[in-house]
């Protein structure tokens, strides 16, 4: 335990001493195998927390529910109780996969003006982010307890005391908190500025030590008493009364809507890229089809030959994501809601035709979405989504891997808090304009309904059929490009993990593609350009996380760009940030 401490703690004061989030640490990059348990986790504390549970015998599950209690303390601008959560486990002894679908719902009075104001006129997204009405009802704990009932193997108190502990005794504010509290927290209520801010309402520090004492609170209660004493009581109330009465956008949420709340078991996605295996959540998520698809168009193309340093293959990349991004923008939502025709577009023939679409020498002049086999007639909106998020990968002794993103949404989400953790935007996922040109679009408001998601942990099956990676990641719609190019850095163009996850992305969810500046994609734009890109330089807020294995061994992987951290079961830290990354935004 106090080695597990000093580990994270040794991380933090490197970070600290390098300045702000936007400049990481130069430090070298470091890879030690283990052949135990693993954790990679977007804060070294929280890394620590989850390799904590595992040494005190604990599963991959376990694991991952400690680790996602420690990001709610230490990471609160990105995920936490008060948001949803996709969970994906492999169970090393059935060889089976599960997923778990946690993300938020909508309140049963919403519907498809939800997002209109007094004049029946639809708002700006941004204008709908803040207050009540954004706030989807949480499912993050429904989630942990679902998975805890079925791979779980310490006591359900057990994988509480490491983030109670840094809520009750304070953390570090690390540099990335400090530098989004400067950046997002203008609307914040006054609850969480208590928390985060001193006396005069200005942010803290890097370095200041924080305690929530009412989130160690809740904590201690759900841990004493299970779930119910977050859907039930006293909590649930505030949480109703703080949505419904905010200042701005209020809700209309319900207690039977917090009550009623329920994660459900979902059917894991998969197909294949080459040899390899993908699997990952389905719809409401919308991550691990258009992950699918991007690299399923890009099969007939020789990406190894091409290599990474290629501005073709990252043509051809760009194109592939354009195609996919439309045809999710077109057809994925809630599929209890909606109809959602997978098998369709993930069909070989699809496939072929949409990829047909892409040439190696030019552009195409307007992507649009297809009409796969079984598609429903709609209209595409194109998403608005803010980045955000953090993800995790957990391994145990004995084999199981579980892959899980969570999320509150935006930085700091909704900006509304209860017993000091904050509170979801995750409905403003949702299209506010439920139709378009006579046509109801699939991603629309309803009672009930659970937002599409971009959030797309994976696991990648090798030909002898073991996980040869499992990989998430952070940033609102770049998550399903982060995954696709790391899975392509590490299957066609034989990189680490590591160095897939660092390296740099050329994002095209439309017309206009974004090269990731300080990045190779940057110096690769004028080819680019040449070949028909509209193609700008833009940082990007990328945050992933990864663990492979490597001749029989684990090694993680967590993003340079980020405070991320992969920790062995034995407290070694066997991946940090490293030498040469460009500033960039954060990713809350």
């Amino acid at each position: 335990m106090k080695k597990l401490i000093v580990a994270a703690a040794i991380v933090l004061s490197t970070m600290a001493a390098s300045g702000s989030a936007r400049q990481p640490a130069r430090l070298a990059k470091v890879v030690q195998p283990a052949a135990t348990g693993m954790v990679s986790a977007a804060d070294p504390r929280a890394a620590a927390a989850g390799v904590e549970i595992l040494n005190a015998g604990g599963s991959a599950t376990d694991a991952a529910i400690a680790t996602m209690l420690a990001l709610n303390v230490v990471e609160p601008q990105s995920s936490g109780m008060g948001g949803g959560t996709f969970f994906v486990r492999h169970d090393a002894t059935s060889g089976k996969i599960n997923t778990i679908d946690g993300r938020e719902a909508a309140p049963m009075a919403a519907d498809g003006k939800w997002f209109y104001d007094a004049n029946g006129k639809p708002l700006p997204h941004n204008a709908a982010v803040p207050g009540g009405r954004s706030v989807g009802v949480p499912g993050q704990l429904r989630v942990m307890a679902m998975a805890h009932a079925q791979s779980g193997k310490l006591p359900w108190a057990r994988l509480f005391q490491p983030a109670i502990r840094l809520a009750r005794d304070g953390f570090q504010a690390s540099p990335r908190l400090a530098n989004a509290l400067v950046q997002y927290a203008s609307h914040m209520d006054s609850n969480a500025r208590a928390i985060f801010m001193d006396a005069s309402g200005k942010p803290w520090p890097a370095g200041t030590i924080i305690k929530n004492p009412k989130q160690a609170e809740l904590f201690d209660r759900v841990a004493r008493l299970g779930p119910n004493a977050f859907y039930t009581g006293g909590t649930a109330q505030r949480l109703v009364t703080t949505v419904n009465n905010a200042q701005r956008n209020p809700s209309k949420m319900t207690i039977s809507d917090i009550g009623s709340y329920r994660a459900k078991p979902r059917t894991p996605l998969c197909g294949s890229y080459r040899v390899y295996r993908i699997c990952g959540m389905g719809p409401p998520s919308s991550g691990g089809f258009t992950v699918l698809m991007i690299l399923k168009q890009l099969e007939r193309f020789d990406m190894a030959k091409l290599g990474k340093d290629s501005p073709v293959a990252w043509h051809l990349f760009a194109e592939s994501s354009r195609l996919a991004y439309a045809d999710r923008d077109m057809y994925v939502g809630d599929p209890d809601f909606v109809s959602v025709p997978l098998a369709g577009l993930l069909s070989r023939n699809y496939i072929a035709s949409r990829s047909a679409l892409i040439s190696p020498g030019k552009s195409i002049a307007d992507v649009v979405p297809g009409t796969p086999p079984g598609a429903p007639p709609r209209k595409r909106v194109p998403a608005s989504e803010t980045p955000g998020t953090t993800d995790l990968v957990v391994t145990d002794k004995a084999g199981n891997v579980v892959e899980v993103t969570t999320t509150i949404e935006g930085p700091w989400g909704s900006g509304l808090s209860v017993d000091g953790i904050m509170l979801n935007n995750e409905l403003t996922d949702f299209d506010i304009v439920p139709d378009k040109d006579g046509y109801l679009v699939a991603n629309r408001v309803a009672p009930g309904k659970r937002p599409r998601s971009s959030m797309a942990p994976t696991i990648v099956y090798g030909p002898d059929g073991k996980v040869r990676l499992a990989i998430g990641a952070a940033g609102g719609s770049t998550i399903i490009a982060q995954v696709a190019k790391a899975i392509i850095g590490v299957v066609d163009w034989k990189m680490s993990a590591q160095d897939a996850i660092g390296l740099g992305l050329v994002y095209a969810p439309g017309p206009m593609a974004v090269a990731e500046s300080g990045t190779q994609a940057e110096t690769m734009v004028p080819q680019l350009r040449a070949l028909g890109e509209k193609i700008m330089v833009s940082p990007l807020g990328l945050k992933a996380n990864a663990i492979e294995r490597v001749g029989g061994k684990w090694v993680g992987a967590a993003d340079p760009r980020s405070e991320g951290v992969a920790m062995g079961q034995d407290g070694k830290v066997t991946a940090i940030r490293r030498m040469g990354m460009a500033p960039n935004r954060p990713s809350e």
